[in-house]
């Protein structure tokens, strides 16, 4: 044998033992927290937040006491303090308390000043600043589904609305449906299939359904164009997804309510899930059948069922 297959060999039982003791890969670290290993680096690099262990081949192993300090910088950044204040507040042992909306009312600030101007460029630049720093969920909560919000009252009766709609909403599809592709070509098994069931195309609770799935490691397939009702139940059959997450914004016809959803709830062979601001608005309509009023709780509640997840084909383990 010689020296450098010996120096390998005795470096894989190294990586080995470490491992026994709990310690885990990034990827592993990556697919159990929701935060991509982008993210996980550039809070080592840039912040010093997590310092994992090094092998030498520069493999990152990360202990069961990083993921607890993970899970504690996450509780941070959920009540809006922003990443670059938080290790302070660790190495001194502070708690969460009150949540701080500073930090995410800039940003979302900064992204409707990009929209009004209808600024490409500046939106993408400011978007992958965040997308660099926290994980889906936490920009899902705290910037983009308030900023919809923000959007939704501005656009009300205002010259140049339409306009402004149809630009931002080009954007976040590119945006979203981008990660999207490549994070399917990243994971196996079943999708997740996310349908509009509204009129407008283009609907943002749509594609941030879809991401936040995504993000989740699970393969998703979304038609953001509507369906008509009968075609609903063939396309379930014929793509075979592990669920059918069905969004809308606005009311919905009294025949697809009483009728064709009820109906393709009880003939679908996989879980059928009503998301949107439809479901409040059909609340009584809809008692009998799943349904999430917008795409978190639409996340949260795929995430219960453990319809989220996928084997991973290839992986970066570094």
């Amino acid at each position: 044998m010689t020296t450098e297959s010996m120096a390998g060999e005795e470096a894989g039982n190294d990586y080995r033992q470490i491992l026994d003791q709990g310690y885990l890969p990034i990827r592993e670290v990556a697919r159990s927290t929701g935060i991509n290993a982008v993210t996980l680096r550039a809070w080592e690099r840039r912040y010093g937040l997590i310092v994992p262990y090094r092998t030498p081949k520069g493999h990152r192993l990360y202990s069961p006491a990083n993921l607890e300090r993970i899970h504690a910088i996450l509780a941070w950044l959920a009540r809006g303090v922003a990443v670059g204040q938080v290790k302070a507040l660790l190495d001194h042992g502070h708690t969460p308390q009150a949540p701080s909306t500073d930090n995410w009312s800039r940003q979302r600030n900064e992204l409707l000043e990009c929209i009004t101007e209808l600024n490409e460029r500046r939106l993408d630049e400011r978007f992958n600043a965040a997308l660099a720093l926290y994980p889906a969920s936490t920009l899902a909560e705290q910037l983009l589904w308030p900023l919809f919000g923000d959007l939704r009252q501005r656009w009300q009766g205002q010259f140049g609305a339409r306009l402004e709609q149809v630009f931002f909403f080009s954007w976040l599809r590119s945006k979203l449906a981008t990660r999207i592709y490549h994070g399917n070509r990243q994971l196996g098994g079943a999708p997740l299939l996310l349908i509009n069931l509204g009129e407008a195309p283009m609907e943002p609770g749509l594609w941030l359904s879809a991401w936040l799935a995504s993000a989740s490691d699970c393969p998703v397939e979304v038609f953001d164009w509507p369906l008509p009702p009968g075609e609903l139940l063939t396309a379930v059959e014929q793509i075979a997804p592990r669920a059918l997450l069905l969004y809308a914004e606005q009311t919905l016809d009294g025949a697809l309510l009483r009728r064709h959803l009820p109906r393709l709830a009880a003939q679908s062979p996989v879980p059928v899930l009503i998301a949107g601001p439809s479901a409040h608005i059909h609340r009584d309509a809809l008692a009998d059948l799943q349904s999430a009023v917008d795409p978190l709780a639409a996340h949260a509640w795929l995430q219960r069922h453990g319809l989220l997840g996928a084997r991973e084909v290839n992986s970066c383990s570094n």
